[in-house]
């Protein structure tokens, strides 16, 4: 294989394609094809190096060795044989395969991942006398195997562990949201890391939004703090690789100006997390983080800027606060912006009177407080607008793993003053 010239997968979450191929094009300066749940960037190892450095978006960056047609599980291992993988590595390195399918006609999964294995392991032993052994939990390669109904694609991951992984998350609340979707939601918002404008998570748990968005101002490569799967692959360019990281490390802006990200939690605790979080990731002079209830905290700027948040959904664990009470009694077991609960299931948020009030009040306090301000909220609940009693000027259809969700977007404007009523004399 010509090594300034692959074929390069980079899966997404479904529905943050865009922001994705836009992100691709601005690195490797090729304009990606989109597809569903990823984009394709033709370029070289330089290239495949800096879009696991550069990519905020990107899940992996998968490198295609073989694409074809097969009909059975013979035609899988005869492709997967002919592909020369002793040009990625060697006998004495530990690999494992992972398969994936879209309509595949195979009947099994796990006969056609053995079947690519017995190929991998036959070529060697042909070429090289030894074969490598198999590692599911710690491998040196990882290969990829993904059938559709008619085509058989196979991958060298040179990211190794997921991209999402930055190095700096250690401490976590449940399921938090990751690193990777949230660099695309930030995107999608339209903010501008390089402007002046504030941005705000006031239900932001161990800091995942404000942490990605005070990176983004502080040009902090996401790949900075990570190892990757290409360091151990044969034919790893150890000197270009350092220059590409040392320009990465010249890019940071050391002084950042003013403070303009902002994030707080009901839960002093996630709030704890997230600034040694913040710390870790080397953005804790970049970021404001304060613990508060939602309902009870004020805009972080005097300016107007973008509030950008992820709720709980599914079964809630935590009560919001202490200004969330009064608005409903069942609240103080139900859901709340600012708790910090399980994300895996779909939301019973429409028939809660609980939520219902909660989130209502919230629309309420930011149309006192938040004049000007424009809001985005991930929610897989279809109906939040009327819940909030606003209308949306925009929603954008995002996947949260396997839960579809929506992204919507709030121009907030102040509550109009009660006039009173005419004298009739």
């Amino acid at each position: 294989m010509n090594p300034t010239d692959l074929d390069l997968f980079l899966p997404c979450p479904l529905g943050v394609e865009e922001w994705l191929a836009q992100e691709a094009q601005t690195i490797t300066g090729v304009k990606p094809h989109v597809q569903r749940a990823g984009v394709w960037v033709r370029g070289d190892l330089q290239a495949m190096m800096a879009l696991n450095l550069h990519s905020r978006v990107a899940q992996r960056v998968l490198l295609r060795v073989a694409h074809g047609l097969y009909r059975d599980e013979n035609d899988v291992y005869e492709a997967a044989r002919a592909v020369p993988w002793e040009q990625w590595f060697g006998a004495r390195d530990s690999f494992r395969i992972d398969t994936t399918a879209n309509r595949s006609p195979l009947k099994s999964l796990n006969f056609a991942t053995l079947r690519v294995k017995d190929a991998v392991v036959d070529r060697f032993r042909e070429r090289e006398g030894e074969r490598p052994n198999i590692d599911t939990h710690q491998p040196r390669v990882r290969i990829t195997a993904h059938l559709d109904a008619e085509t058989l694609g196979l991958f060298i991951d040179t990211s190794g562990e997921p991209l999402f992984k930055r190095g700096w998350r250690q401490d976590k609340g449940d399921a938090p949201l990751k690193e990777t979707l949230a660099a695309a939601l930030l995107m999608a918002t339209g903010w501008d890391a390089n402007s002046e404008q504030p941005l705000y998570d006031p239900c932001c748990g161990s800091g995942t939004i404000p942490i990605e968005a005070a990176q983004m101002a502080c040009r902090i490569a996401p790949g900075l703090q990570r190892r990757f799967g290409f360091e151990r692959l044969r034919g790893f360019n150890a000197q270009a690789w350092r220059q590409l990281r040392e320009a990465a490390q010249d890019d940071v802006l050391r002084t950042p100006g003013a403070v303009r990200v902002f994030g707080s939690d009901v839960s002093h605790r996630m709030v704890d997390f997230a600034q040694r979080n913040a710390e870790r990731a080397g953005v804790s002079q970049a970021l404001e983080l304060r613990g508060g209830d939602a309902l009870q905290r004020t805009p972080p700027s005097a300016s107007a800027g973008v509030l950008l948040l992820n709720p709980p959904y599914g079964e809630r664990i935590d009560v919001a606060g202490v200004a969330s009470r009064g608005a409903n009694r069942r609240f103080q077991q139900g859901a709340t912006l600012s708790a910090r609960g399980p994300r895996s299931q779909a939301p019973e948020t429409t028939n809660d009177p609980g939520a219902a009030a909660f989130y209502q009040s919230l629309s309420a306090h930011w149309k006192t407080h938040f004049d000007g301000w424009t809001a985005w909220v991930l929610t897989p609940d279809m109906k939040l607008p009327g819940m909030m009693r606003l209308k949306e000027s925009r929603r954008v259809p995002v996947f949260n793993g396997p839960i579809e969700c929506r992204l919507f977007r709030f121009d907030l404007t102040a509550r109009r003053p009660q006039h009173a009523s005419a004298d009739p004399t």
